[in-house]
């Protein structure tokens, strides 16, 4: 749980956690959505959706990615700030450490946020990061908080943050994952996934 006694004071950082949106969150933007987190700072916080792939196929030059894709081989919508930006990432071939610098790392071609998912750089050839990288998901767009705004919603009751894996970020069927995700926690918490999609039905 997270305790902000002062609005000033930087809370817990989510970076490598999962945001899961509490129900009913009124954005619909983030509505049942389940955020994979990059950063989270005093100066803010960036995330992907992970639960919204679109019909769309990555289209040259970005198409010589397709078959390090994992499935559904689509792009997602990662978020609705810059939409036409392109974010990438990857469950690297060796687990990797995200405390080590640049220059020790394995690949030039990716950054570490976890032992167990990386940055990719699209620009690189995908022939050779292979090499260090066994699957990949694109995402158009990102989720982005100004300074403190996220922890207000965090105070708030907005988002749940639980623990995630590489599993979650690459999964096959990742329209189940906000129940998938609640239904794993402990206790009264995973009722939640039964929640019905409009409440007052229940």
């Amino acid at each position: 749980m997270i305790v902000q006694t002062d609005p000033t004071m930087f809370s817990v950082s989510t970076k490598g956690r999962l945001l899961v949106a509490t129900p009913p969150l009124a954005d619909p933007n983030f509505d049942r959505t389940v955020v994979y987190m990059l950063e989270h700072h005093d100066e803010g916080a960036i995330g992907v959706i992970i639960n919204r792939p679109t019909e769309e196929a990555l289209h040259a030059p970005l198409d010589r990615w397709t078959d390090l894709q994992s499935e559904p081989c689509t792009i997602f919508d990662g978020g609705p700030v810059e939409p036409m930006a392109m974010v990438a990432l990857g469950r690297p071939a060796v687990a990797v450490d995200p405390a080590a610098p640049a220059d020790e790392q394995p690949s030039e071609l990716f950054t570490a946020i976890t032992t167990d998912v990386v940055s990719v750089d699209l620009t690189a050839d995908p022939a050779i990061a292979r090499a260090d990288v066994s699957s990949v998901r694109v995402f158009r767009g990102y989720a982005g908080w100004d300074e403190r705004q996220l922890d207000a919603e965090l105070d708030a009751g907005a988002w749940l943050t639980l623990d995630g894996d590489a599993n979650d970020l690459f999964s096959n069927r990742p329209e189940a994952l906000w129940r998938t995700v609640l239904a794993r926690q402990p206790g009264r918490l995973s009722w939640l996934a039964e929640a019905p999609d409009e409440l007052f039905l229940n």
